[in-house]
C-alpha cells in the first residue's frame, strides 16, 4: 500500500468516530496549548526586556541603596545599608579616573497639574544633566535640561507621555507651565512613548534637575548613581571595582564584609532575567509533559480498542496480501493524524492565550515558527510513541483468528 492510500485509509478510520477522537485530543490540545502559549509570552517577553525595560548600555552600570534583591534575607539587610547620598555622588564625580561619566537620579511619586486637569502617583526624577543621554532617553520634542540649568534649581522639565496627555492634551507642551505639588515648571521636553511594561505605565514620569528637586522634595532619600565606564565595555570591571573601592572606604567596610550598596551592570539584569524565564518555561514543559503524557495514554488504550474492533478488517488486509508494516504503518499513522490534529488544535489555543494576555495585561507575546513547529513536532512524537504497540499488536494479529472474529 502506497502512502497516499495509507493516509486515504487512516482518514477515513478517525472520521468514523469523531465524537471520540476530539475527546482522545484533549489531552494533546491542552498540553500543547500551554507549552505554546507560555513559551510565546515568554519570548515576547525577553525581546521587550532586552529591547526596552534594560536601557542601560553595556557599558554603563547603576550604583544603588539595594541593587539586585533575590530574597527576604537579602532584603532585610539592604534595609539597614546607610542610604547613597549626593555627597557619595559628588566624591565618586571628583575622584573616579575609570569613568567617563557620572551621573545621579533621584525619586519621589508627586502629583502632577494643570489648571482642572490632575494626575496622581507621577514618578519625579531629579537628575543631574548628563542623566538623560546616560540612559539613552528619546527626547521627541524639546530638549533635555543643561547643566547650567540643573546648577542653577532652574524650575524646567521632561515629561512623559501620559503627562502631555491628561495635562495638555492636544497642545503643544512645550513652554507651557504646569504644577508638581505646588511648585511650577516649565516644560522643556517630551520623551517619545514608551508603552507598559509587565502591566505599568513608563510614560507616567517626570524629570527635572536635581539641585531644583533637592529644593521641593529633600535630600534625605536614597539616591542611584549611574556610572559609564571608560574604555567602553573592555574597562567595566576596572571601573566597577574602583566604585566599590571608594564607597567601601567611605563607608570604612572591613575587607571581608559585603558590599554595603548594590551594583546594577547589563549581564546582572540579563542574567537575573534569564533565570527567571528559564524557570518559568521549565515549569510550563513539567505541566505540558503531564498533558502530553496523559494525551499519550488515551491514544494507546484507544488505538489499541480499534485493534480490536477493526480485528476482522485487520484479518481481511492481510488475507488479501496486505504486508504486517502495511497495517503496522496505518495505525501508526492514524495515530500521529489523532495527534498532529490536536497539535494544531493546541498551537491555536496557546498563540490565542498569548495574543489574548498581549492585549488584556499588554505581555508581549511573540508565536515564532520554531515554537509553533516543536507544538506540532511534539505532538506528532507522542502521537507516534503511543500507537507503536497498538500498531504492533495489529500487525501481528494471526490472518486465521482475525477472520473467525465475528
Amino acid at each position: 500500500m502506497g502512502l497516499g492510500e495509507l493516509g486515504r485509509e487512516a482518514v477515513a478510520a478517525l472520521r468514523a468516530h469523531n465524537l471520540r477522537s476530539f475527546l482522545t485530543l484533549l489531552g494533546i490540545i491542552i498540553g500543547v496549548g500551554t507549552l505554546v502559549g507560555v513559551v510565546s509570552v515568554i519570548t515576547g517577553l525577553n525581546a521587550y526586556v532586552r529591547e526596552r525595560v534594560i536601557q542601560l548600555s553595556p557599558d554603563v552600570y547603576v550604583v544603588q541603596k539595594f541593587g539586585i534583591i533575590q530574597g527576604r534575607d537579602e532584603f532585610m539587610a539592604a534595609l539597614k545599608r546607610r542610604d547613597i547620598d549626593w555627597n557619595d555622588y559628588e566624591k565618586l564625580r571628583s575622584t573616579l579616573e575609570r569613568a567617563e561619566t557620572v551621573a545621579a537620579d533621584a525619586t519621589s511619586t508627586s502629583v502632577v497639574k494643570r489648571r482642572h486637569h490632575r494626575l496622581p502617583d507621577v514618578n519625579v526624577h531629579g537628575t543631574t544633566a548628563n542623566y538623560g543621554a546616560l540612559m539613552r532617553l528619546d527626547i521627541e520634542a524639546g530638549r533635555f535640561f543643561t547643566p547650567g540649568e540643573e546648577e542653577a534649581g532652574r524650575a524646567v522639565a521632561v515629561i512623559g507621555w501620559d503627562i502631555r496627555d491628561e495635562l495638555f492634551g492636544p497642545l503643544d507642551p512645550i513652554g507651557r507651565e504646569f504644577l508638581i505639588g505646588a511648585e511650577s515648571f516649565r516644560v522643556i521636553g517630551l520623551v517619545a512613548q514608551q508603552g507598559r511594561t509587565l502591566g505599568q505605565s513608563q510614560d507616567n514620569q517626570v524629570w527635572i534637575p536635581a539641585q531644583t528637586y533637592r529644593r521641593t522634595f529633600g535630600s534625605r532619600r536614597s539616591i542611584d548613581i549611574v556610572v559609564k565606564a571608560r574604555g567602553g565595555v573592555a574597562g567595566l570591571e576596572a571601573s566597577v571595582d574602583e566604585v566599590r573601592g571608594v564607597l567601601r572606604a567611605l563607608r570604612h567596610t572591613s575587607f571581608n564584609a559585603p558590599d554595603p550598596f548594590g551594583i546594577v551592570t547589563v549581564d546582572r539584569l540579563q542574567e537575573l532575567w534569564g533565570q527567571i524565564s528559564g524557570a518559568t518555561i521549565i515549569l510550563s514543559l513539567l505541566i505540558a509533559s503531564v498533558s502530553l503524557g496523559v494525551g499519550g495514554i488515551v491514544i494507546m488504550n484507544i488505538m489499541l480498542v480499534a485493534v480490536v474492533e477493526r480485528t476482522r478488517e485487520i484479518g481481511v488486509r492481510l488475507s488479501l496480501g496486505a504486508r504486517k508494516r502495511d497495517i503496522r504503518r496505518q495505525f501508526l499513522l492514524e495515530a500521529a493524524l489523532l495527534a498532529l490534529g490536536g497539535g494544531v488544535a493546541g498551537v491555536l489555543l496557546g498563540a490565542g492565550a498569548a495574543f489574548g494576555v498581549e492585549g488584556v495585561l499588554n505581555f508581549p507575546a511573540r508565536v515564532t515558527p520554531a515554537i509553533v513547529l516543536t507544538g506540532l513536532a511534539l505532538s506528532i512524537g507522542v502521537g507516534l510513541a503511543a500507537g507503536y504497540w497498538p500498531a504492533r499488536s495489529a500487525s501481528n494479529l494471526p490472518v486465521v483468528d482475525a477472520l473467525r472474529t465475528e
